[in-house]
């Protein structure tokens, strides 16, 4: 599996299709989410075994505000326990957790855990685990040329300036992302970073999603050629970039 470490480095996922599982077995669809929380483990696990660098997971976009409130009420209480819960292995294996979004509305319980664990890794150096809650992505992009234009009145902002001013850049850009549950979008999560990213569409839906399938995925995502607009395939965007640049100056001599 070397390779494909070294061809994906930031995976992203879109964990879909929860309520549509429950309710394919007649349960509530809060019953898919609980039963969904269960897989968050197992692939963040692989995800580590397998040397991915980065790992960042859809766990609450800002639309999903809109849901009833017993559904939202059970998300909160789901990342809750799951961080009670995985803390020590978390602890254990080296891994940065961060939040990315407004978690504001959160109970305040919640909130000082996820800041009790962010502080706890913000040494660490392994696997850079990010839970988007709260999240959107053109509020993040806005977030960006905001933060930007605070701090450097009347410059000009650049493509770079942007990443270097998103909530984590240096989570840097999606290799590849993933959506379970069947639907082929991305739903406004992490809109500047995916700009170049492979993607993945699968059917199966996110409770019945295993650590198998996401090996097969990464098997099979590896073995295709990115060329980030070039002829030939490059490692990464920032090469080809660097390549880009130096060829415009040399063309106008």
């Amino acid at each position: 599996m070397e390779t494909v470490c070294n061809n994906i480095k930031h995976v992203a996922v879109i964990m879909d299709g929860n309520g549509r599982w429950a309710k394919k077995r007649a349960h509530p669809r809060v019953w898919g989410h609980v039963r969904g929380s269960a897989v968050v483990s197992h692939i963040v696990q692989e995800a580590d075994d397998l040397g991915v660098e980065a790992l960042t997971m859809y766990a609450f976009s800002s639309e999903n505000w809109s849901r009833p409130q017993t559904e939202v009420k059970v998300l909160f209480n789901l990342l809750y326990k799951f961080l009670k819960k995985e803390r020590v292995r978390i602890l254990k294996n080296n891994i940065k957790f961060r939040i990315m979004g407004d978690i504001s509305n959160l109970p305040a319980q919640t909130r000082g855990l996820i800041a009790q664990l962010e502080s706890e890794t913000a040494e660490h150096t392994g696997l850079k685990l990010t839970f988007a809650f709260g999240y959107g992505g053109r509020a993040e992009i806005a977030y960006a040329v905001n933060r930007y234009m605070a701090a450097n009145p009347g410059k000009e902002i650049t493509e770079e300036d942007i990443s270097n001013f998103m909530m984590i850049p240096e989570l840097g850009d999606v290799d590849l992302l993933i959506r379970t549950g069947g639907d082929h979008r991305v739903s406004n999560f992490m809109l500047w970073q995916i700009a170049y990213a492979e993607m993945f569409f699968t059917e199966t839906k996110w409770p019945d999603f295993t650590v198998v399938e996401f090996r097969y995925i990464l098997e099979q995502v590896s073995k295709r050629e990115r060329r980030f607009g070039a002829v030939a395939p490059v490692e990464n965007l920032k090469t080809n970039v660097e390549v880009a640049r130096l060829n415009q100056r040399i063309l106008r001599g």
